[in-house]
């Protein structure tokens, strides 16, 4: 009798360790809406992520998918003052006459989390073990104020915030990472700069760049409800702000925004908003590549929007789309096993 309790036992606990185990590796699922705010929270259903982005938006561009700056900054004022580098940020004039044009590619997302926003803790995620966990394939470094190059370098100070410098804050922590281009794209870029003119600097075959991660501190957590439309407490922020890059990208911004479910008080809502700007003129400049049959998948834009036979993988290679959805369904994931 004794045995076939055991057995038994043995049996339920085998049963539940699968049934467990299962439910810990379900991914979540991502659902395309044509606006994250147009969804109402009650409808967000467990384990999934409601995801949005611009390529769709009536404001840009048909030949690029992506958005004019100005046009982006006009219209959407308070995306403006959440998601720019900084809240005062323009494109900036370089030589002081010709203005850098900027486009932007934006997307959001929103998931529910089963516990209260009070229980979950970003700042367990304000360190490089976070990066590396969201994206394994960039790699990182820790540096400091005097590694910033927009500290340092003069042509760079307009990506400095006018009060402050980057890395100052004893809060923060700065990173410099790498990240190799993947699958035909190096092979590509091989061949491109065998077509360059002499004296032309190389393009290079990977994206380097610096940022700075640091949690969101009153009075900007109070005005968030603002930015993500949802009337409820906002519990914290965690914000990545990659404020140089080595080639195309201007600027970069990742911003997630915990709040506590609007009427159940056991769960939580978080809201993830990426947005990269890009340079127009490299965007301009590398057109050229449509009149040579070998490079016209190499376009920047179309490698950027994840529209060329050279895109692959799941990180930056596969174009901004697909990055930034992997990018947030990672985020999901790990705020859901906090």
């Amino acid at each position: 009798m004794d045995a076939m309790r055991f057995h038994r036992a043995a049996v339920l606990i085998a049963a539940c360790m699968a049934i467990c185990t299962g439910a810990a590796a379900e991914e979540f699922r991502l659902e395309d809406v044509p606006a994250v705010a147009g969804v109402p929270i009650a409808e967000i259903k467990p384990r999934t992520v409601i995801f949005a982005d611009q390529r769709n938006d009536k404001l840009a561009d048909s030949s690029t998918g992506l958005i004019p700056f100005d046009d982006w900054a006009r219209s959407r004022p308070v995306q403006r003052r959440f998601l720019s580098l900084f809240a005062s940020f323009v494109e900036p004039t370089l030589n002081q006459q010709t203005k850098l044009k900027l486009s932007v590619y934006h997307a959001e997302a929103r998931f529910r989390l089963p516990r209260p926003a009070t229980a979950l803790d970003l700042s367990r995620y304000a360190n490089v073990a976070f990066l590396e966990q969201i994206d394994p394939a960039v790699k990182h470094r820790p540096i400091t104020a005097g590694d910033a190059v927009p500290n340092k370098d003069a042509g760079a100070a307009h990506n400095r915030p006018p009060n402050r410098r980057w890395c100052e804050d004893e809060t923060a922590i700065c990173v410099q990472s790498r990240y190799m281009f993947e699958g035909k794209i190096p092979a590509g870029i091989q061949l491109a700069n065998k077509l360059r003119d002499e004296g032309k600097k190389p393009i290079p075959d990977f994206i380097e760049f610096q940022s700075e991660i640091t949690l969101a501190a009153q009075p900007q957590l109070a005005e968030l409800p603002s930015l993500t439309g949802l009337d409820s407490t906002v519990a914290g922020a965690l914000e990545q702000n990659i404020f140089w890059v080595n080639q195309v990208i201007q600027f970069g911004k990742l911003l997630a925004v915990l709040q506590q479910h609007p009427t159940e008080p056991e769960a939580a809502i978080a809201t993830v908003y990426i947005l990269i700007a890009v340079r127009n003129d490299v965007l301009n400049k590398q057109r050229e590549y449509t009149n040579t049959p070998i490079l016209r998948n190499l376009v920047p834009a179309q490698l950027l929007m994840g529209k060329s036979s050279f895109n692959s993988g799941d990180s930056l290679s596969a174009g901004l789309p697909k990055y930034a959805r992997g990018r947030v369904k990672a985020i999901a994931d790990m705020m859901e096993r906090e």
